[in-house]
C-alpha cells in the first residue's frame, strides 16, 4: 500500500515536472517570437534608411543628368539656329568684306557658345559633387550616428 502511494506520488511529481517543462517551452517560444519580431522591425528600419539614402542619391543623379541633357539639347538647337542664320548671311550677302566679317563673327560666336555650354556642364558637375558632399554625406553621417548612438536592447518607441 505504501509503495503504491509512493509510486502514485512519483508519477504525479513526474507529470507536474512535464507540465512545468511544457509551460516553460511555451513561454520561451513566445519570447522567441517577440524577439524575432523586434529583430525584423529593426532590420526594416535599417533597410528603409538605406533605401531613403539611395533615393536621394538617385534623385541627385537624375537631376544632374537632366541638366546636362537639357544643356546639350539647347546647345544643338542654338547651333542649328546659328548655322542657319550665318549660312543665309553667307549665301545671300553680295559684299565679300561683309561675308568675311560674318565668318569671323560666326567663329567667335561658335567658340563663345561652346565655352558657355562647357561651363554649364562643369558647373552642373561641381554642384552635383557639392550636393553629394553636403546632403548625402550628412545623411550618411546621421545614419551612422544613429547606429552607434543606439544602445543594445533599447527601444525606439520610448
Amino acid at each position: 500500500m505504501i509503495t503504491t502511494v509512493i509510486v502514485i506520488m512519483l508519477l504525479l511529481l513526474a507529470f507536474s515536472g512535464l507540465c512545468i517543462a511544457y509551460w516553460q517551452l511555451l513561454l520561451c517560444r513566445r519570447e522567441a517570437r517577440i524577439l524575432n519580431s523586434h529583430r525584423v522591425a529593426a532590420h526594416s528600419a535599417i533597410q528603409k534608411s538605406r533605401m531613403d539614402l539611395l533615393e536621394v542619391r538617385n534623385r541627385a543623379r537624375l537631376l544632374e543628368d537632366s541638366v546636362s541633357g537639357g544643356a546639350s539639347a539647347v546647345e544643338k538647337l542654338h547651333k542649328a539656329i546659328s548655322n542657319t542664320t550665318f549660312g543665309l548671311i553667307d549665301l545671300f550677302s553680295k559684299d565679300e568684306e561683309f561675308r568675311q566679317t560674318a565668318r569671323k563673327a560666326r567663329a567667335t560666336h561658335d567658340q563663345t557658345s561652346q565655352q558657355i555650354y562647357r561651363t554649364v556642364r562643369t558647373t552642373n558637375k561641381a554642384l552635383h559633387i557639392l550636393a553629394d558632399t553636403l546632403i548625402i554625406g550628412k545623411a550618411e553621417k546621421r545614419l551612422a550616428s544613429r547606429k552607434r548612438g543606439k544602445a543594445p536592447g533599447s527601444d525606439d518607441n520610448q
